[in-house]
């Protein structure tokens, strides 16, 4: 069975992907423009050799201003960005705070952590996820909440594509959240439920009616 890549080396993969793309385009354009890599040295401040080494792929430790300004110089611009893609790794605080709610449900509910969403090439994943064969409830753990605009934006996205009856935001109980919660009435909308309710149908493993917020 194929093991699932980690992040770590899905960023260092395809960073190293990139970086073989641009090294092909500058040297493309360095060509198509009639400049040797003793032109675009002397105009970058950048040994030739480094550069030589760089459209070729191989280890040049070029700092991301030089390689800026050798794209500059073939003219081309370079662009830096990054996109969401996936969800961040948790720490240890994180996994005591699944632990917690696990510790919480009837033994007879499914319980797996880290499930990843069923769309091809979605990076996503649930935290964990439980119920029995008949329904499913993704959960999303959050030891900190920042940002609680954020967070109801991705929670509602990952409920559409996650293939979950319901969903359920665990928060830690921590004055810093409640308060998150309390200054934010409105958000959350689509997660009705108390901890109460979730943890009275959880406990007795039977389903909940419907999505809600665990504070444990």
């Amino acid at each position: 069975m194929a093991t699932r890549e980690t992040p770590g080396a899905r960023g260092r993969r395809r960073a190293a992907d990139g970086r073989v793309r641009l090294a092909t385009e500058i040297r493309r354009s360095r060509v198509g423009s009639g400049l040797s890599l003793r032109d675009v040295g002397q105009a970058t401040g950048v040994d030739p050799t480094r550069i030589w080494r760089f459209e070729r792929g191989q280890p040049t430790n070029l700092r991301l201003e030089d390689i800026g300004a050798i794209a500059a110089v073939v003219g081309r611009e370079l662009s830096i960005r990054s996109f969401p893609a996936g969800d961040a790794i948790r720490d240890a605080g994180h996994t005591r705070l699944l632990e917690r709610f696990h510790q919480q449900l009837h033994p007879s509910l499914r319980w797996h952590t880290e499930v990843p969403f069923p769309l091809p090439g979605d990076l996503r994943a649930w935290d964990a996820v439980t119920g029995r064969a008949d329904w499913r409830v993704g959960v999303e753990a959050e030891t900190v909440i920042d940002d609680t605009q954020a967070l109801d934006r991705k929670l509602a996205f990952k409920a559409r594509d996650g293939a979950v009856d319901h969903v359920i935001l665990l928060v830690a109980d921590t004055p810093r959240n409640r308060s998150a919660l309390a200054a934010a009435p409105a958000a959350f909308a689509d997660l009705p439920l108390t901890s109460r309710t979730v943890l009275r149908c959880l406990r007795a493993g039977q389903e909940p009616a419907a999505s809600g917020i665990v504070v444990l």
